[in-house]
């Protein structure tokens, strides 16, 4: 039994879990801010603590920075302004020439892992080296959800439990000695007294812990993410952290055994200089160092940031669209990628209207396909639906590849298949290498919900429940969410003989972190769903009756149709249009014609950063049929850059945007103060932007800038681990973060978040919000200015309050076309190291 001591086991691990990676497993892979366990923190104090503490990489080295302002990627005004600020008038030349040419030690002694590497030191003995291999093996076969042929032998039981069994009723120990055995088996276990065996001095156990736990980052991490939310696997365990210690203590303590039998004291009787080693968690005081960095890092921000508040405070007042003849309106998410495509399409065609909202469009749910065991959540991920939608009659089957059946692996049958299918696959593999083609392997957006199913989207008896959810919305329930989404955006009136919900997804294969490329508000999943659900909703005669009692009359000739925008391939699906009156099947038609026309020269945008695009200085359908091509290439890495350079956040109306050219760096959020007077529904708009836009940029923000310790390395080498994560190699660390194939070409910038309203409004809003929303604005995590909707005046959120807010004045261009400027930017791929393909274009107005 463990006897009294001041080691708090229950207060060291909930901390340890609050710093450790919580990245989901890949079927639920969705963006979030890396460093989420210094929120708490303001952004710059919070990168400094983390370095200091574990040896992340938060900023771009000293170089880098130098270089950029060598090369005008930092403007010297910009920095000139920013040490103005900071350092007073007359110390702005003494101190930027520290920035330039102050020789600084930059190498980074983290904390962690000192305790632990005295195994070493003093043992000459590498615990990692001995102890891990078994233990991810352990882990990884236990939490398999289905690559592994053979289950654990004690899969129905907790971790801990099932190891006691097996080494109960085994023949065989999984330890090399008799001690830790009988320790597990006797179940008279406690953490305490492991590390008294193995540390000895009590108040360097929650230190030990700590290196120990961090030495393994990822399958810790995945194990506390398991632990508080058990539903994340499909296939349920019951793992927990202290579980996880429990097991790795024993591996240590009987590698210790096998090395030098049971005569080996604890690590802390042969420390000699212990005082060091007990300020683990202590705070990080700031050197001029980071000073420095920290001043390089918001120069290198608002030398981008300055042309794009410009731009908005010098945008033309443009004339509202409040014409009765509308050709069309559509519905996008926010999403960088959809932005771009708005204005591809309203240049196709400008009598049309363009708006976007969080792509899960208001309506949150779990789904479940026809034939499916498993709910998948629409929704935002800190949104816990109440309400299912299920599929039915698909009356179609889905494909199946022979190859991949579990059969192949066995003895007789997979020796038979290889003998026979196993030729057929190899001639396949290799015509897919030159003519690649589509197949039941790959991640397909559009077979995400089959096009002609049904979906159980009203809910017509309150008693209609499945497993505590209730199937469908009633009617005030449905009601309730399109008027959101509506006064939002500002669509209160003048409705179109269209209304198109465009959900997104994309389609990839090869490529295990396929949900990081679907619509992040759906949790990971195509908007296919939701978009249906909306158009329904927004079709049902008895919603627009109670629409229309709270002053929004949608004409009985409207009529909502549901579509998905695949934003690899730049395709679209569209649902339901055998509803479609014969009116407006006509218009729908027409539409499709122009809706493609955007697709192809918005593939052709795209394309100027692709390597394995030849040319696009041609048609943009040509370019497009390269780029879809692309999407089915087995060898491809990068199916699409997805999130890649994205930067300002604008939530206002469109024509604060229209015209400009942002490089397909922005997001937007439509939304019309002028129907929000109290900024009731600005509150419901800003809800998205912090889980979802800033935990996108952040994420990318940090695999960009450390791509060892917060990304996940190259995806070339990586082996899937259980279906859960992805790691380097058989036995290595599973990687939390993005690969360098997501982020190679990022710009790594704050979220820059533009609101549209009369600044009291926002303050009241932005202060309303929930705490772990509200720190990312308090704490700088993204950049939040207010523009006045009648004066164009900026105002900048900090500490709490608005200051006025005024950009360095400078020149933006007016271009005709964006065409000739992407194409000039262009440049063939060769085989050089520098790619001049990907650099970011400069903001400018267009017509």
């Amino acid at each position: 039994m463990d006897i009294e001591t001041s080691f708090d086991e229950h207060r060291v691990l909930h901390d340890l879990k609050h710093y450790l990676p919580a990245q989901a497993p890949l079927k639920d892979f969705i963006h979030h801010n890396t460093l989420h366990a210094f929120q708490n923190l303001k952004f710059h104090d919070a990168c400094r603590t983390a370095t200091k503490l574990w040896g992340y990489k938060t900023k771009l080295r000293l170089d880098e920075y130098r270089a950029l302002y060598e090369s005008g990627g930092i403007r010297k005004d910009v920095l000139r302004n920013i040490v103005s600020e900071r350092k007073g008038q007359d110390k702005v030349d003494e101190f930027i020439n520290k920035l330039i040419n102050y020789d600084y030690d930059t190498f980074v002694y983290p904390r962690i892992g000192v305790l632990r590497a005295n195994w070493e030191s003093i043992y000459r003995i590498d615990l990692d080296q001995l102890t891990q291999p078994l233990l991810f093996r352990i882990l990884c076969n236990y939490l398999d959800q289905g690559i592994s042929l053979w289950a654990f032998p004690i899969g129905n039981q907790g971790f801990l439990a099932a190891l006691r069994t097996m080494e109960k009723e085994s023949a065989v120990s999984l330890f090399k000695k008799p001690r830790a055995h009988k320790m597990l088996v006797s179940g008279d276990l406690s953490i305490s007294a492991l590390l008294r065996i193995l540390v000895g001095d009590e108040t360097l156990y929650e230190q030990y812990l700590y290196d120990q736990q961090f030495s393994h980052q990822g399958w810790s991490g995945i194990v506390s993410v398991i632990e508080d939310q058990p539903n994340l696997l499909l296939n349920r365990k019951e793992i927990t952290l202290h579980d996880l210690i429990i097991f790795e203590l024993l591996l240590e303590i009987d590698a210790l055994d096998a090395q030098f039998g049971e005569i080996w004291a604890p690590m802390t009787t042969k420390l000699a200089d212990r005082p060091k080693l007990k300020s683990l968690l202590a705070d990080v005081p700031r050197t001029e160092l980071d000073e420095v960095l920290e001043t390089w890092h918001d120069a290198f921000e608002w030398s981008y940031y300055n042309s794009v508040l410009t731009a908005l405070q010098k945008q033309p007042e443009l004339e509202e669209n409040s014409s009765a003849n509308k050709s069309f309106q559509a519905w996008f998410c926010i999403d960088d990628r959809e932005t771009s495509l708005r204005r591809h399409l309203e240049k196709a065609d400008p009598e049309c209207e363009t708006f976007s909202t969080a792509g899960f469009f208001g309506v949150e749910f779990y789904f479940q396909p026809e034939h499916g065991k498993f709910y998948a959540k629409h929704c935002p991920a800190p949104v816990t639906p109440k309400y299912l939608i299920k599929e039915t009659e698909t009356h179609h089957a889905r494909k199946d590849e022979p190859m991949l059946s579990k059969l192949s692996h066995t003895l007789f049958r997979g020796w038979l298949i290889s003998q026979t299918l196993g030729f057929a696959s190899a001639l396949k593999l290799l015509s897919n290498i030159f003519r690649p083609t589509a197949s039941p392997a790959m991640a397909y957006s559009f077979g995400h919900m089959y096009q002609l199913s049904s979906l159980t989207i009203e809910n017509k008896d309150t008693g209609d429940v499945e497993n505590g959810l209730q199937i469908g919305y009633t009617l005030e329930e449905m009601a309730s969410r399109l008027e959101n989404v509506l006064r939002m955006g500002g669509l209160v009136d003048h409705f179109a003989p269209i209304v198109y919900m465009f959900g997104h997804g994309a389609s990839s294969i090869n490529n295990p972190h396929y949900t990081a490329y679907d619509c992040g508000a759906c949790s990971g999943r195509p908007g296919s769903v939701n978009a249906r659900v909306i158009s329904h909703i927004g079709n049902h005669p008895e919603v627009r009756r109670i629409l229309r009692t709270n002053g929004i009359n949608i004409p009985d000739s409207t009529q909502f149709v549901g579509a998905l925008h695949d934003t690899t391939r730049d395709e679209a699906l569209y649902f339901d249009e055998e509803a479609l009156s014969p009116d407006n099947l006509e218009r729908h038609r027409k539409n499709v014609v122009t809706i493609t026309k955007a697709l192809d020269t918005h593939a052709k945008e795209r394309a100027r950063r692709f390597l394995t695009i030849p040319n696009i200085k041609r048609k943009p359908e040509q370019v497009h049929a390269d780029v879809r091509q692309r999407s089915v290439e087995l060898f491809e890495p990068r199916p699409e850059l997805n999130h890649s350079t994205i930067a300002p956040c604008v939530v206002g109306r469109r024509a604060l945007t229209k015209n400009i050219f942002f490089d397909r760096r922005i997001t937007l959020t439509s939304y019309d103060y002028r129907t929000d007077p109290e900024g009731n529904y600005l509150f419901m708009a800003m809800g998205p932007i912090a889980p979802v836009m800033a935990g996108i940029n952040l994420e990318y923000f940090f695999s960009r800038m450390d791509n060892y310790r917060m990304g996940a390395g190259t995806k070339l080498p990586y082996n899937i681990m259980g279906l859960i994560g992805v790691a380097n190699g058989s036995d290595g660390d599973l990687r939390p973060g993005l690969p360098s194939q997501m982020i190679e070409v990022h710009d790594p910038v704050r979220l820059l978040v533009v609101i549209e309203h009369y600044p009291e409004i926002v303050l009241k809003v932005l202060k309303k919000l929930p705490p772990a929303n509200y720190e990312h604005y308090l704490n700088e995590w993204m950049w939040t200015l207010v523009i006045h909707p009648e004066t164009r005046e900026l105002l900048m959120f900090k500490n709490g309050e608005l200051v006025p807010f005024k950009p360095i004045p400078e020149n933006i261009e007016k271009i005709p076309d964006w065409e000739p400027i992407v194409e000039s930017a262009f440049r063939a791929p060769t085989t050089q190291i520098v790619d001049t393909t990907r650099e970011n274009l400069p903001v400018f107005f267009t017509k």
